[in-house]
């Protein structure tokens, strides 16, 4: 059997790196199977989804290296659900409620003050076609709950009821339908909450596997429970553990919250992202993938750990960082050109400052100091001017080249006696108008003599 697995999320934000996580589980276990992508857009709350999301979580993707082999979206898929909604509703299974959310809420006070579970009643049940009515004449609109079948006859008298299954990441697991409220899926607006869709969706699409995070484990005996009483067959689960802020915090489409988006503008490399989304939480050092097939490689359901784990930025600039380092000219060629510092003599400036970038945009600094006119800060005191004054009189002559730099300290030092930081601190000072950065033997030929002059000889 072909594996068939998607990832479903609610255009209605950017996506986040927690939701990233989930992406890739997918992507790469449907990778490993040989077997079918599918994003599918649950976009059936009209006020809070939109197309500008959707096309934004779709670029998202891409960015990271995720390419579906299928599109589609829920918006457009209502006639399909109609359908499972009368098909429940003939079955007995599909029941009209008519409790305001005020009158849910003091009900469920009242089982709490009495130490009870907040279960519904199923109080819906017991009202005659005339009370119905009743209720309707007032201007009620009913909303519509998913009866589970955790009785044997008396639908008033429920006993426990496990659901069984082998979760592909937590194992066996088990779920008393009895402890949980039967399932709103219809709102009293006619609209589908997120459960019938999602069942009607996976058993058109054929998916095989469904991957997403713990916080869905409750969901998942309620959604077999449809599945099968829609005749469909239940694909196999697995609830990977959430990912939380440093502070402990839940990650946020709507807040922003470590959105893609926001990691791609600020110039982190995707595989540092994609690396750090699937290995947090994992058993093994975290360390950054080349691609994604080497990512799928390292990923391991048994692995990883049972409680959140938390996402450090400060982990990700490490990724960044050597990924950045190791990255050859051809890498980052069309991201420097389109910084707009685009020199004859790129491929060794990047060669040159590689080392002193965490981020690729970071080269623009040094683009700056390699090819453009600076201002260099004054010396502090006269010694330092003299030192400048002796740096400039002993820059070898001719063309400024690899061993430019060794012959020209080695005379500095000769005659003024500096050497170490007193040598190398004020002629990077006077050259870069820095303190620090790369070295300056590669440096110094994409600077040129007459810039160099320049340099030292201002102030």
């Amino acid at each position: 059997m072909t594996a068939i697995l998607r990832f479903a999320p609610s255009p209605t934000g950017r996506l986040h790196i927690g939701n990233l996580r989930t992406a890739l589980f997918n992507w790469l276990f449907a990778a490993r199977e040989n077997g079918t992508f599918v994003l599918r857009f649950d976009d059936t709350d009209k006020e809070r989804s939109t197309r500008e999301f959707a096309d934004g979580i779709a670029t998202d993707l891409a960015w990271i290296g995720i390419h579906p082999h299928k599109t589609a979206r829920q918006s457009e898929r209502i006639a399909l659900y109609d359908a499972a909604a009368e098909t429940l509703k003939s079955a007995g299974l599909l029941y009209p409620c008519y409790e305001t959310p005020d009158e849910l809420d003091r009900r469920r006070k009242r089982l709490a003050a009495r130490g009870l579970p907040p279960v519904y009643g199923r109080e819906a049940l017991k009202l005659s076609q005339e009370e119905r009515a009743a209720l309707e004449a007032e201007g009620r609109k009913p909303h519509w709950r998913f009866l589970l079948p955790n009785f044997e006859g008396d639908p008033f008298a429920p006993q426990r009821t496990d659901t069984r299954f082998d979760d592909l990441i937590r194992g066996e697991t088990v779920i008393d339908l009895a402890s949980l409220s039967d399932p709103v899926l219809i709102r009293a607006d006619g609209s589908y909450l997120y459960t019938l869709p999602s069942v009607v969706d996976d058993a058109e699409m054929g998916v095989t596997h469904v991957i997403r995070g713990d916080d869905h484990v409750t969901n998942t005996a309620v959604q077999a429970a449809i599945f099968t009483a829609l005749g469909a067959r239940v694909p196999r689960f697995g609830h990977h553990n959430l990912l939380t802020t440093v502070g402990g915090e839940g990650l946020s489409k709507r807040s922003g919250a470590l959105s893609l988006e926001t990691l791609r503008d600020e110039g982190y490399e995707p595989m540092a992202v994609a690396s750090l989304a699937v290995l947090v939480g994992m058993s093994g050092s975290i360390e950054p993938m080349a691609d994604l097939e080497a990512l799928g490689e390292r990923l391991d359901f048994g692995a990883i750990s049972a409680s959140a784990s938390k996402f450090d930025p400060a982990e990700l600039d490490r990724l960044n960082r050597e990924i950045v380092h190791a990255l050859p000219y051809a890498a980052v060629e069309g991201r420097l050109a389109a910084m707009g510092v685009g020199e004859s003599d790129w491929e060794a400036f990047w060669q040159a400052v590689r080392a002193n970038c965490d981020r690729v945009p970071d080269a623009k600094t040094w683009a700056g100091v390699a090819f453009r006119e600076i201002a260099v800060p004054a010396p502090d005191d006269e010694a330092e001017r003299a030192f400048r004054d002796a740096a400039l009189r002993l820059l070898p002559e001719g063309e400024i080249g690899p061993e430019t730099f060794k012959a020209w300290t080695s005379a500095i030092k000769a005659e003024t006696g500096a050497k170490g930081k007193a040598l190398f601190m004020p002629l990077r000072r006077a050259i870069t108008g820095l303190d620090h950065g790369p070295e300056l033997g590669p440096l110094l030929p994409l600077i040129g003599r007459q810039r160099i002059e320049r340099r030292l000889g201002a102030g």
